[in-house]
């Protein structure tokens, strides 16, 4: 009994973190760069809270439930949502969410530590795993599907340069946060 009570507060929380990481994404400042505007959301906020609070895998199972809300169509991600999503050469960032929200939680398995100095470490991992995924399929969407030619230099400079200082800020939150959410968290979660 025992068993199932957590496994349905774990379930109970992962869909708060999904409704979460949905919210974050209608919070946005557009930046207008060519060819495809970038969003900045606080839509990564959340997932490296998801990360740092529920775990490697209930952050998975909150991003995954968020990109296949997105995708069945309704319109959780910053521009809308459906199928043809997959086709916006900023969609590697939202996939991006799940291997950032996986590898923060992943990160800070491994040594259970609670202070910032190591919350930050975790999420600023998931940063790299996002941009890494965001900017890959980018490049490969924009030059193969969209057939439009694009410099890996334009996507460092699109992709990287102009919102990483804002995300690294995002880090910084999510680690201070989390640092007070920790022992809230852990009393609610049994």
């Amino acid at each position: 009994m025992k068993e199932n009570r957590r496994s349905v507060k774990d379930l109970a929380y992962g869909g708060l973190f999904t409704a979460l990481i949905a919210a974050g994404a209608f919070l946005k400042i557009t930046i207008p760069v060519q060819p495809v505007p970038m969003h900045f959301t606080l839509q990564f906020f959340f997932v490296l809270l998801a990360g740092l609070l529920l775990g490697s895998k209930g952050a998975l199972f909150s991003v995954c439930t968020y990109l296949a809300v997105g995708l069945l169509g309704i319109p959780v991600f910053a521009s809308g949502g459906g199928l043809s999503y997959l086709l916006k050469p900023t969609f590697g960032f939202l996939m991006g969410f799940a291997a950032a929200g996986y590898l923060t939680g992943r990160i800070h398995e491994l040594h259970r530590q609670n202070s910032f100095g190591w919350l930050l470490f975790s999420a600023v991992w998931g940063l790299l795993a996002d941009y890494a995924c965001g900017m890959v399929w980018f490049y490969v969407c924009s030059n193969y599907v969209l057939q439009a030619a694009v410099s890996w230099k334009l996507v460092f400079i699109n992709c990287f340069l102009l919102t990483v200082g804002e995300d690294f800020v995002l880090c910084v939150l999510a680690a201070a946060l989390a640092k007070r959410l920790m022992p809230v968290f852990s009393d609610m979660r049994g």
